[in-house]
């Protein structure tokens, strides 16, 4: 007797849900990730090496596709799911643990990981009903700064940033993020209307730097920045900042002069590439990890300086292994900071906002 077809298909889900366990599928991957564990836990990892924290987050991203494609075999054999589980947590955690013992310039990495969110993938979660404004009404519209009117949890707001390219069609379109001066007069713009109808104003921003070709230079770029500067210091609406990836020198500063600046818990913010400071003050571009620590670029570091107000947590292992997870915590942050500036006056809104830049730097004081 043939058995009917949907009962062939239970028995065969049982029997992949079974070698689960009885081919030793599970256990291998227990081994895989304790394997992984001792390659944190080695001697000196208080300070792990680059090569063996590269080569745990490669081994934990296989391990996770693993377990992934593991769950959908699972069906419902509640065994193998508590397994399966239990090994993600145990994945999370090494995440955690390797994140935390990240040195500056591994933190700089990951800033710059391909897969990080970049300013549009925070905008589809954070923000509803978004309609760009283009051009500088000057020159041209720049692509790499993005700018448009949304609602942020039904408020009405401006979200202006930076948007790097996925793809190297979109990298072009864009200039790998570099603004020129025609996208700081498009933001700038975009902000003067955004205050004229009290709108509160949100920048993202990720960015190696403004950019530094001929074109830009003949436009104005040192002058389209430094107006930018001047204007965002005397706006009349909250302002809040996020660095979501790089904040790299002018390029960044030109669209974050803000009243809050947050930073991802692992983006960084410095006058000036690792690589950039290395070959200006030892001649040599390989001493970026020595750079790195000297210029105190991560958003502890910030936070403490006061170039940053608060950092942003992150999903284990970083924002790119979640960009839900990395929304939701930019959106609670940004709920809590906005809630506090739209309860000052505007008066002393504008003071705070300009002793916190003319105070930045300050390491002495007169008697």
């Amino acid at each position: 007797m043939v058995a009917p077809k949907n009962q062939s298909a239970q028995n065969a889900t049982l029997e992949r849900e079974s070698a689960l366990v009885k081919t030793g599928i599970l256990p291998a991957v227990d081994y895989w990730i304790s394997a992984v564990q001792t390659l944190v836990d080695s001697p000196g990892a208080k300070a792990p090496q680059m090569e063996a924290t590269s080569k745990a987050q490669t081994e934990l991203e296989r391990i996770e596709k693993q377990i992934s494609e593991l769950e959908s075999a699972a069906g419902d054999n509640q065994a193998a799911r508590k397994q399966l589980h239990d090994l993600h947590d145990r994945v999370g955690a090494l995440r955690r643990q390797i994140t935390s013992q990240m040195g500056p310039w591994q933190k700089v990495e990951l800033a710059r990981h391909p897969q990080r969110p970049y300013m549009m993938d925070y905008v589809d979660r954070v923000f509803t009903d978004f309609s760009e404004i283009h051009g500088d009404r000057g020159f041209a519209d720049d692509q790499a700064i993005v700018c448009g009117m949304a609602r942020f949890r039904g408020q009405e707001c401006l979200v202006v940033g930076t948007q790097k390219g996925r793809d190297n069609k979109e990298k072009f379109r864009r200039n790998f993020g570099s603004p020129n001066p025609e996208g700081y007069r498009k933001a700038l713009r975009a902000m003067k209307i955004a205050e004229k109808f009290k709108r509160p104003i949100f920048t993202l921003v990720d960015v190696v730097g403004a950019y530094p070709g001929l074109g830009a230079e003949e436009r104005g770029q040192a002058e389209a920045i430094a107006r930018n500067l001047r204007e965002m210091a005397r706006l009349n609406v909250p302002v809040i900042t996020v660095i979501t990836g790089e904040g790299g020198s002018g390029g960044a500063l030109a669209i974050a002069v803000a009243d809050r600046v947050l930073m991802m818990e692992n983006s960084i913010y410095s006058v000036i590439s690792p690589e950039g400071c290395a070959s200006i003050m030892w001649r040599d571009s390989t001493k970026k990890e020595v750079a790195a620590a000297a210029l105190k670029i991560t958003a502890e570091d910030n936070v403490a300086m006061g170039t940053a107000d608060d950092i942003i947590r992150e999903p284990a292992g970083g924002a790119h292994t979640d960009y839900d997870e990395a929304a939701a915590y930019v959106g609670d942050a940004l709920a809590k900071h906005l809630e506090e500036l739209q309860a000052m006056p505007v008066e002393q809104m504008h003071e705070e906002r300009y002793k916190k830049f003319r105070e930045m730097a300050k390491y002495f004081t007169e008697v």
